[in-house]
C-alpha cells in the first residue's frame, strides 16, 4: 500500500455529532474507568502515607518547577528501566501538549514519518510544527501493525522523527516481541540511528496479557521518546498530567527549550494527585483490567452474534477496538447511531482520507463500568436494522 502525504483538512458537517461528546450511550470513550478523589485519597490513607495526605492538604500554590517537581518525576521513572531517572522525565499538563511540543522540537524542518488510521494529535502534530510529513496507512490485514517494507520506502535522508503508537488506537492492537524488534533494528540502519521515535504509549500496562507488554521506547532505543498520560491506564483524566521520558539527556534539554513557550509549570495539586496515583499504580491497574476484561467478553458475545454485520481485529490492549460495519460506511452508520444517542467514533475521526480498506471503521471504548448497558442499546439498534442491513448485503456494496 502506498503512503499517503495529504494533509487533514475536510471537515464532515452532516456527521461529526457521531463523535461528539454529550450523547447518553457514549461508546466513544477512550479512557479506564475514571478515578474519584474520594478513591484516591482513601487508597493514600490505606497505604499509611501521612506525609502525602498532609502534602495535599497544605501544598503551596507558588510555581512549580519547569517540566515538573522531582518527587513526581522520581516516581514516574520507577516505570522504566534503571537508565531512567528523574533527570530523563519531563512532565506537562496532559499529552496532549507534550506531543505538540515534542513535534516543534524534533518535527520542524524536517521529513516526519507517522501511521493512519491514528489519534489526530499523534498524526497531525508534526504538520502543525511546519514540517514535512508522509501519511504511512496501516491496514487491518496486518491487525494494523507497522509494514516495514512499506516504512522502509518511506524513509529518505532528510527523515528525521517517526511517530509510532503502541498499543495502537484505535484498534488496540499490538506488535509482537519479534515485530517490534525487527521495526527498531530497521530503524537503526537509517541515517546513522539518528531518526528520533516517539511512541505514543498512553496505553501500556493495560496489556490484556502481561506477556505481550513491550519495552518502552525509552528503554530500547537511544533516541526514543516515550510519551504517557495518567487518563487511560489509571483512569486519572481530571489529574491532566502527562510525561515525555527519553534516554537521551539532550533530547530532553531540547524538549526543555520547547516546552518553556508552553506551559512549563504543571499545577502541585495535580502533581500531589499523580503521586498518589502512581504509589497506588498496580491496585488501580488491577482494577481496570479487570472491568476491562469482562468487558472484552461481552464484545466478543456481540460480534460473534452480528458477526454477518461486523469484523475486528481483536484488540491485546487498551479500552480501545475497531470495529468494521459491513453493511454502512461509519459515517453513516455514527450518524444513524446518534440519532439514537449513541456515540462512537467513525474512520474520519483518525485520518483525513478515509481510503476504502477502513471507510466502516468505527472505535468503541469499553474501559467503563456502564459499558453493558451501552452496548445492550448498541445491539438494540443492530436488531432493529437486521431486515435493512441484509437487503444491503445481499445487494453486495456497502451504503456510503
Amino acid at each position: 500500500m502506498a503512503a499517503l502525504t495529504t494533509p487533514w483538512s475536510k471537515h464532515h458537517k452532516k456527521v461529526t455529532r457521531a463523535a461528539a461528546g454529550g450523547l447518553p450511550y457514549s461508546l466513544s470513550n477512550s479512557f479506564a474507568q475514571p478515578l474519584t478523589n474520594v478513591e484516591l485519597l482513601s487508597m493514600t490513607k490505606d497505604r499509611g502515607d501521612v506525609e502525602l495526605l498532609e502534602e495535599w492538604s497544605n501544598h503551596s500554590l507558588e510555581y512549580t518547577p519547569n517540566g515538573g517537581s522531582e518527587d513526581l518525576r522520581v516516581e514516574i521513572a520507577k516505570l522504566y528501566g534503571d537508565a531512567i531517572s528523574a533527570a530523563n522525565v519531563l512532565v506537562f499538563p496532559g499529552a496532549q501538549v507534550a506531543l505538540q511540543t515534542a513535534a516543534f522540537a524534533f518535527a520542524s524542518n524536517s521529513h516526519t514519518i507517522v501511521f493512519t488510521p491514528g489519534y489526530q494529535s499523534t498524526v497531525q502534530a508534526p504538520l502543525h510544527a511546519g514540517g514535512a510529513v508522509t501519511n504511512v496507512p496501516l491496514s487491518p490485514s496486518d491487525s494494523f501493525t507497522i509494514n516495514l517494507q512499506t516504512l522502509q520506502n518511506a524513509i529518505t535522508p532528510d527523515t528525521k522523527y517517526i511517530v509510532i503508537n503502541q498499543p495502537y488506537n484505535p484498534a488496540g492492537t499490538l506488535m509482537t516481541h519479534s515485530q517490534y524488534s525487527s521495526f527498531l533494528s530497521l530503524i537503526l540502519s537509517f541515517n546513522s540511528g539518528s531518526i528520533t521515535i516517539l511512541s505514543d504509549e498512553v496505553y501500556r500496562l493495560l496489556e490484556h496479557s502481561p506477556a505481550r507488554r513491550l519495552p518502552s521506547i525509552a528503554d530500547s532505543y537511544p533516541n526514543g521518546i516515550s510519551c504517557v498520560t495518567m487518563s487511560k491506564p489509571w483512569g486519572a483524566c481530571g489529574v491532566t498530567i502527562g510525561w515525555l521520558v527519553s534516554p537521551n539527556l539532550s533530547a530532553i534539554e531540547k524538549l526543555k527549550d520547547v516546552q518553556y513557550f508552553g506551559t512549563a509549570c504543571p499545577s502541585r495539586a495535580s502533581e500531589i494527585q499523580a503521586i498518589m496515583v502512581l504509589k497506588s499504580s498496580d491496585k488501580i491497574l488491577e482494577r481496570n483490567l479487570k472491568i476491562i476484561n469482562e468487558n472484552k467478553v461481552l464484545l466478543n458475545r456481540f460480534m460473534e452474534k452480528f458477526k454477518e454485520y461486523f469484523t475486528w481485529n481483536v484488540p491485546d490492549a487498551g479500552a480501545t477496538c475497531f470495529i468494521d460495519c459491513l453493511p454502512l460506511s461509519s459515517a453513516i452508520l455514527g450518524a444513524e447511531l446518534a440519532e439514537v444517542g449513541i456515540g462512537v467514533k467513525p474512520a474520519y475521526c483518525f485520518c483525513e482520507e478515509v481510503y476504502e480498506e477502513i471507510e466502516g471503521y468505527f472505535r468503541v471504548g469499553y474501559g467503563e463500568r456502564g459499558f453493558k448497558e451501552r452496548l445492550e442499546k448498541l445491539e438494540e439498534f443492530v436488531e432493529g436494522k437486521r431486515e435493512e442491513w441484509d437487503e444491503i448485503l445481499k445487494n453486495g456494496e456497502r451504503r456510503r
